[in-house]
């Protein structure tokens, strides 16, 4: 361990920004080295894959919370649900504020290898980064965390909790169970290491999460199917009528016209137009749709997609009058609308409508929240300038479209701490995609974010707290 982690100048702000990238520099090889032993553990806790890699990824990574410092580890077993690491560092003084430190051990399945360049779970050494299956999400963050443990010789100058769970990519129970043992999750700030950079070398605070619910619709217009010839032209066609109704869920120019759902401009930064056709693989040419910034057609305003349609598939369509026809939409929503009022307007939208005079049948689905950050407390001041002292720049704010349900269950657990997104991902990583991949610059600057936060967060909270 490098000795200067250990002088009680490195835990006080505004250490010296060479002792810290020092400091980070001669763990890096180490860092690297559990991250390729972890990312080589093919941890998928989606049903019909062996549940055993990941118990090994919960072994590995509670002997390297182990190896770090932390000494009082404990595991949280609900049902149907992987283990979760539990583990705390008592802080070094009783006015010393307590971080949680957030991750998952679980990945997503690898999908068709065929599209990889190298195997899945043989992590590979790239230009400048590594490539593997949950590199980047997410245990290149877990390997954060542990490296700034590691920084700080395991006595960091914050008290600090773990939580690391085991089938977050699939999702369980867990979710809902922070509001239900609340003295388990009790802190003054989070650390949810589940995201990145918008783009690398961009420090980004995300600060917003879009709620999501999904609707079925449905309509049956006859008792089976007849020939399109004889009957088509006035036998009213299932498909044609789902059709109709759901193109009016957008207006011409692509933007979501449901009355009740909002839409507001978005303030901070976002994707340019071509890093995000590059990122969605829409080629030139092809218009985006939907007017405004895409910061709000992304994350501050409403998005609905048909993500299934239960109809003849073409291979296999007869000449026949289509019966019956089912889709399944997915509503994303503003970060504070509440997720059920928006699926409500949503299910009246399409109560009302009767294409052709005919009623459709409309049910909800589930339905998850969404979240938005206060970011004038002395964690995020802490976190800002940690973010700057990494990458030389001011950190932006940024959202994002996908859900952590779990981020709702710890406000709840913890109305009164602050939740910090940040990590060692970035938007070009591949996650849940082939070729997956974690920058070096990308997880240093993360480790050294999250060890100048600790210290920033330490002092900041002192501070504030001296009459």
């Amino acid at each position: 361990m490098n000795q200067e982690a250990n002088d009680p100048v490195w835990h006080r702000a505004g250490a010296s920004a060479t002792a810290l990238e020092n400091t980070v520099d001669a763990l890096m090889d180490g860092v690297c080295a559990d991250l390729k032993r972890l990312a080589a553990i093919p941890s998928i806790a989606f049903p019909g894959f062996s549940p055993e890699p990941v118990l090994q990824a919960r072994d590995l990574v509670v002997a390297l919370l182990r190896d770090a410092g932390v000494a009082d580890i404990g595991e949280l077993n609900l049902p149907d649900t992987a283990p979760v690491i539990t583990g705390a560092v008592p802080p070094p003084t009783p006015d010393a504020p307590t971080v949680l430190l957030y991750g998952h051990y679980d990945v997503q399945p690898p999908g068709d290898e065929r599209l990889w360049t190298s195997p899945p779970f043989e992590p590979t050494d790239i230009e400048g980064g590594i490539r593997a299956r949950g590199i980047a999400d997410d245990k290149s963050n877990l390997m954060v965390h542990i490296g700034a443990l590691r920084a700080y010789g395991g006595r960091p100058p914050v008290g600090i909790k773990i939580i690391f769970e085991g089938q977050e990519e699939y999702g369980s129970a867990f979710d809902d169970y922070p509001p239900t043992d609340p003295d388990l999750f009790a802190c003054d700030a989070m650390i949810i290491a589940d995201t990145g950079n918008i783009r690398p070398g961009t420090p980004t605070l995300t600060t917003a999460l879009r709620g999501s619910a999904v609707v079925f619709v449905e309509v049956r217009t006859l008792n089976a199917a007849v020939h399109s010839g004889e009957y088509g032209g006035a036998a009213p066609d299932a498909l044609l009528v789902l059709l109709k109704a759901l193109a009016t869920l957008h207006d011409v120019h692509g933007d979501v016209a449901v009355e009740g759902l909002r839409r507001e401009p978005w303030s901070g930064t976002a994707l340019t137009d071509d890093e995000f056709r590059e990122l969605a693989g829409v080629p030139h040419g092809t218009p985006l749709i939907g007017t405004g910034g895409l910061g709000e057609r992304l994350w501050s305003g409403p998005a609905i997609t048909v993500i299934g349609l239960d109809a003849p598939p073409v291979d296999r369509a007869a000449s026949a009058v289509v019966p019956h026809a089912r889709a399944k939409l997915n509503l994303r929503v503003h970060p504070q609308q509440d997720p059920r009022e928006a699926q409500g307007a949503l299910v009246r939208h399409l109560q009302r409508l009767r294409p052709f005079g005919i009623p459709l049948t409309v049910t909800p689905g589930d339905a998850g929240p969404g979240y938005e950050a206060a970011t004038d407390g002395p964690a995020y001041r802490a976190a800002r300038t940690a973010l700057r002292r990494s990458w030389g720049a001011d950190p932006v704010h940024a959202a994002t479209g996908g859900s952590i349900p779990l981020v709702n269950g710890l406000a709840k657990a913890v109305p009164d701490a602050e939740i910090l997104l940040f990590g060692a991902e970035d938007n070009l990583c591949n996650l849940h995609g082939p070729d997956e991949r974690v920058l070096l610059s990308e997880l240093r600057g993360a480790l050294i974010a999250e060890t100048a936060f600790l210290a920033e967060y330490a002092a900041t909270y002192s501070a504030g707290a001296t009459p």
